[in-house]
């Protein structure tokens, strides 16, 4: 049986709405764990969560479009737009937060964060410190499309990343009949 690849675009734009709706919300719960320790751990365990909700979406795929055998090519393919049509949707999220709601909020509580860690840390890892805030101060010179644009290319690069070990791990190839 030949693989359909007709539903593969489809199904992409499904799943990659479904996983940019999860970025979305896990974004939300980004800004508030700055000042809320717990919000920023569901972050971190929901970002964890990412590729295991990829597989879960390639898997539906393949037993629901490919009639249950999917190539590693076909599912890297469906992964890597999954991945680009959620960091498409995500973009959106990114630039209303930082055009209209942040306000150098981000940036400021990290900035107070490294200026009021103690001194012992803080001598300890000087140059990281020097660095995190040479790279705070290039991020506040960027305009809200520059760090939307910054953070799509992010997505999508980790994105095509994990569409590796996904499509390894989903793909499937039929038996052959004697």
């Amino acid at each position: 049986m030949k693989e359909n690849r007709s539903y593969l675009q489809r199904y992409a734009m499904l799943f990659g709405t479904y996983m940019g709706s999860f970025w979305i919300l896990k974004f939300i719960i980004f800004p508030l764990g700055l000042t809320i320790p717990f919000l920023l751990l569901m972050f971190a365990g929901l970002t964890l969560g990412v590729p295991f909700l990829g597989y879960y979406y390639a898997k539906t795929y393949r037993n629901q479009a490919c009639g249950g055998y999917i190539s590693f090519f076909h599912a890297w393919m469906f992964s890597l737009f999954m991945y680009l049509f959620a960091a498409l949707l995500t973009a959106v999220a990114h630039f209303i937060y930082f055009r209209y709601i942040d306000q150098g909020y981000i940036l400021s509580t990290y900035s107070n964060i490294l200026n009021n860690l103690p001194p012992e840390t803080a001598k300890e890892m000087g140059d990281y410190i020097a660095l995190l805030k040479d790279s705070l101060n290039v991020v506040r010179g960027m305009s809200p499309i520059e760090i939307t644009m910054q953070l799509v290319s992010q997505n999508v690069f980790y994105g095509s990343l994990i569409a590796i070990p996904t499509a390894l791990f989903v793909m499937k190839k039929e038996k052959k009949s004697e």
